[in-house]
């Protein structure tokens, strides 16, 4: 039997996802959590073949969750269940040692495939990450050309909650991060995309978003 834990702060999801986990052929136990801190002390009383995490979990928000997990469970599959744009985080979180990306408005069948692909031990992701990544590779010897490529996990996560108009001491509250930290993750994707506002930042998300 497959052991399974469901880390959403929202209970519909979590219920929601439950009753497509009960639809698989193969035996499963489900377990939940709200909060990352929640995640943790589960991990840390017994094992999980399989950890469905929302991206957006109170406590957690951040690339560095797939560390956490993997330092109590190393063998434990994850996959991100998110509704942030897949096209700006799926690499970075499989890059981190996720082992799918999921957005929460998949239809019923997707989210069936994806958990049963993980769980199966294999990576899953959507095709338009999958020609994403192709594309990474394809043009790894080339010099970069599209300037979101150049930011990191941590200044994209920045760059799409500044995208969405929240004030940077919010955006350091929600990352667990000092004020002064999220200005300075600020200040590097502004010269790095060579923007000065935040208008600037929009009309370059949505210029280059599809092609990274």
């Amino acid at each position: 039997m497959k052991s399974i834990l469901i880390a959403d702060d929202h209970t519909i999801v979590r219920l929601g996802v439950s009753h497509i986990i009960s639809t698989l052929q193969t035996p499963t136990a489900v377990e939940e959590a709200s909060t990352f801190d929640e995640v943790i002390a589960q991990l840390e009383s017994r094992p999980f073949d399989l950890l469905i995490l929302d991206i957006n979990i109170p406590g957690g928000n951040n690339l560095q969750m797939i560390d956490a997990v993997k330092l109590r469970q190393p063998n434990i599959r994850i996959l991100m269940f998110s509704g942030y744009d897949e096209q700006l985080f799926a690499i970075n979180y499989m890059q981190a040692g996720a082992d799918g990306y999921l957005v929460k408005y998949s239809p019923e069948d997707e989210i069936r495939s994806a958990i049963s692909t993980v769980l199966n031990q294999q990576k899953y992701m959507s095709a338009g990450t999958r020609e994403q990544l192709l594309s990474m590779l394809n043009t790894q010897r080339e010099p970069v050309v599209n300037p979101l490529s150049t930011l990191s996990g941590r200044e994209v996560e920045v760059m799409y909650l500044l995208t969405k108009g929240i004030p940077v001491a919010r955006i350091a509250d929600m990352l667990n991060l000092q004020v002064t930290t999220v200005s300075t993750y600020k200040t590097r994707i502004f010269e790095k995309l060579q923007i000065t506002n935040v208008i600037e930042l929009l009309e370059k998300v949505k210029m280059y978003s599809t092609s990274i």
